[in-house]
Formats: C-alpha cells, sequence, structure tokens
C-alpha cells in the first residue's frame, strides 16, 4: 500500500504523544555565554529543542503547530532543530510538561530547567548571586559544565539532581510518541540449517536507551506483556523476538495508536513482512526474495524524497 506523505501524520496529536516523543527526542539547555555589555558579564539564555533528520521536516513541523511556539531552523546538513527560546514561549513548554510529566530521566533536567526559569522570571539571573546559582543548576543538567565555566566558575556546588521515581508507563499515545522517537523495527534475515534454504527471518521489535532508564525499560516489559531487557555496558535493549507477541501484542497496539512520521512507513513494512510470514511464504525462495526486497528499503536504506 502507497501512502501519500500527508498520511504519515496525524492532524491532532495527543498531548501525551508529544510528552513521549520528547522524552526520546527533546533536550532542554541553559546557555552561558560571556557578553560585556551585561552587568555581571554572563548572559543566561534557556532552550527548549527537538531535533530531526530532514526526513521528518513535516513532523516537526506539525510538533511545532501543536505546541504553537518555537522556530525551526536548519542544524546540520541532513537536519533540522525545532527551538524555544523567548521566556513567553518557554513558559507555554513549562505548561504542557506540568501538565503531562515526563517518565524518562529527562524529566530530571526539566526540573532542573524550571528551576533555572523561575530564576529568570525573578530577574536573578542579572545578579551574580542569581547567576552562581544558575551555574549550579547547569552544572547538574545534561553533559554538566563546560571547560570555560569550569574555570570561570571554580567554587560553584552542582546542585541535587531531582530523583525520577514515577518511571512507570500508562498512556498507550505516551509509548507511541516515545516509539516514534526511539523504536526500531528490523527484519533479519540470518543462516538456519534448520531451514530448507539456509535461512531465517526474524522480526524485532526493539527500543533502547541509556543504562540510566534501565527501569523505565523494564517497565515495557510489564506494560506490552512481552519482550525482555539486554543489558549491554551502558545501553540497555528492550526487544520483542516472539512472533506471536508481535502479531497479538506489539502489532496491535500501534494499529489503535499510530506512529506517526517516516517511522510510520518502516513499521507498514513490518507488518508487511510480517503478514508474509503468517503465510508461510517467508519459507519459499520467491518469498525470501520479496522479503529481502522490503528490507533493503527500511531504515537507513529508506530514500525520502523532497
Amino acid at each position: 500500500m502507497k501512502r501519500d506523505d500527508t498520511s504519515l501524520y496525524q492532524p491532532v496529536v495527543n498531548p501525551w504523544f508529544l510528552t513521549g516523543f520528547t522524552d526520546g527526542e527533546g533536550c532542554f539547555l541553559i546557555s552561558i555565554c560571556r557578553n560585556k555589555e551585561i552587568q555581571t558579564g554572563w548572559q543566561v539564555q534557556l532552550y527548549f529543542t527537538i531535533a530531526l533528520h530532514n526526513k521528518d521536516k513535516k513532523l516537526l513541523e506539525l510538533i511545532k503547530t501543536v505546541l504553537g511556539v518555537g522556530k525551526i531552523n536548519k542544524q546540520r546538513e541532513d537536519s533540522i532543530v525545532l527551538r524555544v527560546s523567548s521566556i513567553k514561549d518557554l513558559a507555554a513548554i513549562i505548561d504542557h510538561f506540568d501538565k503531562y510529566p515526563l517518565i524518562t530521566q529527562k524529566r530530571a533536567d526539566y526540573e532542573l530547567f524550571n528551576q533555572a526559569f523561575d530564576l529568570i522570571m525573578r530577574k536573578e539571573h542579572l545578579t551574580i548571586s542569581g547567576l552562581h546559582k544558575i551555574v549550579a543548576i547547569k552544572a547538574s543538567m545534561n553533559l554538566g559544565l563546560s571547560s570555560e565555566l569550569k574555570v570561570a566558575f571554580p567554587n560553584i556546588t552542582p546542585v541535587q539532581r531531582p530523583s525520577v521515581l514515577e518511571y512507570k508507563i500508562k498512556y498507550p499515545n505516551w509509548l507511541v510518541g516515545f516509539t516514534s522517537a526511539e523504536g526500531c523495527f528490523m527484519v533479519m534475515i540470518r543462516n538456519s540449517p534448520s531451514h530448507r534454504q539456509g535461512l531465517k527471518v526474524q522480526l524485532v521489535f526493539q527500543i533502547t536507551q541509556h543504562i540510566r532508564d534501565e527501569q523505565l525499560v523494564n517497565s515495557l516489559v510489564q506494560y506490552l506483556g512481552c519482550g525482555k531487557v539486554y543489558n549491554n555496558k551502558e545501553k540497555v535493549d528492550f526487544k520483542v523476538f516472539k512472533f506471536s507477541d508481535l502479531n497479538e501484542k506489539v502489532i496491535p497496539l500501534f494499529q489503535k495508536y499510530p506512529i506517526q512520521g517516516v517511522k510510520l512507513l518502516d513499521y507498514l513494512d513490518f507488518v508487511k513482512v510480517l503478514e508474509l510470514m503468517k503465510n508461510k511464504v517467508n519459507l519459499t525462495d520467491e518469498g525470501l526474495d520479496q522479503i529481502r526486497k522490503i528490507k533493503a528499503g527500511m531504515n537507513r536504506g529508506r530514500k525520502i524524497l523532497g
């Protein structure tokens, strides 16, 4: 089935989808740069950003429309970024995430970001004491302080990073948003002496996160009622291999709550292969060739025009 470009996007985006997608792709940033025109000598700027590959430009435009704030600009040769920076617009971002909270470790960054926002609203960032408070907040966010800031503010003690306790998945739209950002639908063809062709088709639904979000990844097993979690040094993988679980639990979820963006095309190809396997087409040479062609055009092999 061929889909036109607009069919990859739902006209109305559930707010929990936006939160789930942000848990995957969003970023809360504090920029502190030297500026001689400011009394403290430093300019403080807050940013909320979502960066995506150019192929998902229309999804980013939809997110911007739903949020009602921000600007989209080119980031690198193959990527674009939605950036929200004005205090008025950031107030709308904070209003959303207060109503629809994040559940990954990104929530800790958001809460620290919110603390900095409150300081700026009170104009404290224009004082040395307030500036130091914001530097201490930034030290506990994301990658911490840059080398320049560590030298400029040597006596700063990072604030305590908030604990994220509410990591369980409650809403299907959150999971669909998170999957649209972080999920992967894979078709694998492996050697198998037990198969007549010497090859076996394996379908895998996977979500990979940093080890710090291991509890959240474990909750995927509980929420979906299937899959396993695999630790891989600093990363943790949630994978569903079992054909019946994919067919009876994973696919029905995304049929009811559609994935958005270019990843929907990978999901649809994934479903095509699953249907071929249900009909045992994969056990024929012709069917295996058909699956190879579908696989070749998925994920990194997919070419998006325009």
